[in-house]
């Protein structure tokens, strides 16, 4: 481009719009090269297929054959543009054709990622063959010294950067133009490719985990069919629970340790009987439930009230909130005050139980905080949100012990994260940006 003189006759704008087209052409080269390192060292090697059964290498290499398979052809037409014209005119239309007609592979490939993770640790873990065949793999030069995992992840992590990368272009191209128009066509398409690929691995992973809690299950009370297509779990975890008495704390049993299941439309409360059996002692309906705060002098245990944080007679009830529902088998009022070990724990679960998500989506956007991840964040529970380097999360809340509620831009996904893994956005401009971004990114989804 320097030796053709053109980059001396082109605006600072139409520059950057050529970069950001050459920056989809030229990242879809490497993600071609890693699928086929993918494809030749792990998934076609016969030593390591003879280490496990056919279903697990399903489970583990799915259909990245077709994904390989659409990437190349992708790429190709990006390269024959190129090839016509050092200056690109435009790549939306063949993204915007590829997204309707091919990128439907990548949402077999996300869905299948619960079945992927779970048989690879236990290969990992439980099958020395398979290590040592797999170690000896990764330590080939074309590798790069890269572990099998982070080739794995490359569909999601491509798919999923594709709608920012023709957001960049968009961004670069003027809105009165017809290029504008194609371009925020292909946004919208692609945005939908993304938003089905995290449905279908959203869907597979909740229905795995209904089947399992179910089987967990041992109702004392009158049972209610768990397993459903439509519910799925919000939050788990036990919490000390402290059960009111006609509006007096019992002196000395109040004390109890509680498993609670809290799913979009109802909340299981239970005693953990051991690592995978829980009996259910009560549940209510998702809006028969009310959260509200709770000082700790409001609780006492014995004739003696304690001031300030709780007695150390009094563990894991620090951090209090109070809690009432309908019960859904007696129809009575049941009031408790609950108590988390830690402070996350407390914010996490009134978050949870206040169905605040809406509520929160409502907030002035350009005046929440803004924070760019510095470091991939792997989500250990169902209200947390899984994050990669350089995504950008609109901040709703913050917990003093280190962790952040927020919005993913890219999607709208909300969730809580560690505030170690951010860095905070300071520039104003930046922060304007991002906000009109979140707005193109999630309304023209919405549109769809």
């Amino acid at each position: 481009v320097k030796k053709s003189g053109l980059s001396d006759k082109l605006s600072m704008e139409e520059r950057k719009r050529q970069e950001a087209i050459f920056e989809v052409i030229s990242s879809e080269h490497s993600y071609l090269h890693s699928l086929e390192v993918l494809i030749r060292m792990f998934k076609n090697s016969p030593e390591l297929s003879d280490t496990m059964t056919k279903t697990e290498h399903h489970h583990l290499f799915s259909n990245i054959t077709d994904v390989c398979a659409v990437s190349k052809k992708f790429f190709k037409e990006l390269e024959e543009r190129h090839q016509q014209n050092i200056l690109i005119q435009s790549i939306s239309d063949i993204v915007n054709e590829h997204a309707q007609s091919n990128f439907d592979r990548y949402i077999t490939y996300c869905s299948n990622e619960v079945y992927q993770q779970r048989t690879l640790q236990r290969l990992v873990s439980k099958n020395p063959a398979f290590k040592e065949v797999l170690t000896r793999i990764e330590a080939h030069p074309d590798c790069r010294n890269l572990p099998m995992f982070s080739f794995l992840i490359l569909p999601m992590q491509r798919i999923t950067r594709l709608p920012l990368l023709m957001d960049t272009i968009c961004q670069k191209t003027p809105k009165d133009s017809d290029k504008y128009e194609e371009c925020k066509k292909a946004l919208q398409a692609v945005s939908k490719v993304v938003r089905n690929c995290n449905e279908g691995a959203r869907t597979m992973e909740r229905t795995e985990m209904m089947y399992t809690i179910n089987s967990q299950l041992e109702f004392k009370i009158k049972p209610f069919p768990l397993v459903s297509s439509s519910r799925w779990m919000v939050k788990r975890g036990e919490l000390t629970a402290f059960v009111e008495e006609n509006g007096i704390f019992l002196k000395r049993t109040a004390r109890q340790h509680l498993y609670f299941f809290l799913f979009n439309d109802v909340l299981i409360v239970t005693r953990k009987k051991s690592e995978e059996s829980y009996t259910v002692i009560d549940y209510a309906l998702r809006d028969q439930i009310w959260v509200g705060p709770c000082q700790p002098e409001d609780l006492s245990l014995s004739p003696v009230r304690s001031t300030g944080m709780l007695t150390s007679r009094q563990p894991g009830a620090s951090h209090l909130f109070r809690l009432r529902f309908r019960s859904n088998h007696s129809e009575d009022k049941v009031p408790m005050i609950l108590g988390a070990e830690v402070m996350n724990e407390r914010a996490r679960w009134i978050s949870a139980l206040g169905q605040n998500n809406n509520n929160n989506k409502n907030q002035d956007r350009s005046s929440a905080m803004q924070v760019e991840v510095t470091r991939t964040y792997t989500a250990k529970q169902p209200d947390e949100l899984p994050l990669q380097v350089a995504d950008v999360v609109l901040v709703s809340q913050t917990v003093e012990d280190g962790w952040f509620e927020g919005e993913r831009l890219r999607d709208g996904e909300r969730g809580w994260f560690l505030a170690e893994c951010a860095e905070p956005i300071t520039c104003q401009a930046t922060i304007e940006r991002n906000v009109q971004r979140m707005d193109r990114l999630q309304g023209l989804e919405t549109d769809v």
